[in-house]
């Protein structure tokens, strides 16, 4: 899969939210720090800015007070008449598009670095929504780079179907950051010194962008979503198995057809399907569990990037 643009314009507004979910505290301890003190994320030339999304879940620990706010930066509620019976999120949605963008117009901030953490054990996780983009590919490719050898994994969430509107999508430049695994409600200090790693890795790389250093041509695995797999369920609609021993813990490793996937209460296993081969993400996420989502499906690929380079101003 070959890219078809390269960027060019220096970066100048870049933006890296923190709470999205209320319940994913790395980085909403992370942006209440930085807004205390943003030394280590400042860079000559660029403004970053360092924002909680979604004060009111933040504030009670829960994932959304309303409804997701990671799902609802369509146009079809960004462009809703503003009234006090909106869902809370898609108030904020208003706002935040209103801070940051507007969606898809130039005034947009050019990047937005979205954190998030996950209770599956999924580690560095870079979340990329354009195959085609040359700047983030380049991007992927230093932080995966200068964070090795510990493993940084790309989740390609490129799908006519199950991609989804999210906080980030109104920038130019959308980067989702996902680490864990992390329980909801706690911090731990290994998973928030690697999205630090991440955070410091990026902007180093927007600032050697910026101050016109070129990125030969390189190329990136990626994890291309492919398909969400429910729990099977009774007629009733309830949960009749588990999450196969087999299966937890393996995100981002191969599952091949007759493998372990499911375990009902009474000793069944239930197999991968198909005739290929997949690799799972997001196994057993617990914010899942209300979207009927055991795990998702995808494909592994490369990606290449161009060579890029800042037209300097």
């Amino acid at each position: 899969m070959i890219s078809c643009h390269a960027a060019e314009d220096p970066i100048k507004k870049v933006a890296i939210f923190g709470g999205t979910h209320g319940n994913e505290l790395t980085g909403v301890f992370l942006v209440k720090h930085w807004l205390e003190n943003g030394t280590e994320i400042q860079r000559t030339g660029l403004e970053v800015k360092p924002f909680i999304t979604n004060p009111r879940a933040v504030k009670e620990c829960t994932r959304y007070i309303d409804c997701d706010l990671n799902r609802v930066f369509g146009p079809e509620n960004l462009g809703k008449k503003i009234s006090e019976d909106l869902p809370y999120e898609v108030r904020r949605a208003q706002e935040i598009n209103h801070l940051f963008g507007p969606k898809d117009s130039e005034d947009s901030y050019d990047i937005i670095f979205d954190l998030h953490n996950t209770t599956s054990n999924m580690g560095c996780t870079l979340i990329l929504e354009d195959s085609r983009n040359d700047f983030l590919i380049q991007m992927f490719h230093y932080i995966k780079t200068s964070l090795a050898p510990l493993p940084c994994y790309v989740y390609l969430t490129e799908h006519p179907s199950l991609r989804y509107a999210t906080t980030r999508s109104i920038a130019k430049y959308p980067v989702g950051i996902e680490v864990g695994p992390q329980p909801q409600g706690v911090l731990r200090a290994d998973i928030l010194d690697q999205m630090r790693k991440m955070i410091k890795h990026a902007l180093d790389f927007i600032h050697n962008f910026n101050e016109g250093k070129e990125f030969p041509p390189c190329a990136i695995e990626v994890y291309k979503i492919m398909e969400k797999v429910d729990y099977p369920r009774n007629e009733s609609g309830e949960i009749a198995a588990l999450i196969h021993p087999k299966l937890q813990d393996q995100d981002w490793k191969p599952l091949h057809p007759g493998d372990p996937v499911f375990l009902t209460l009474d000793g069944k296993t239930i197999p991968l399907g198909g005739d290929h081969t997949v690799y799972p993400v997001f196994v057993n996420e617990a914010a899942y569990y209300e979207k009927k989502e055991a795990f998702a499906k995808t494909a592994k690929l490369t990606l290449n990037g161009k060579s890029i380079r800042s037209s300097l101003q």
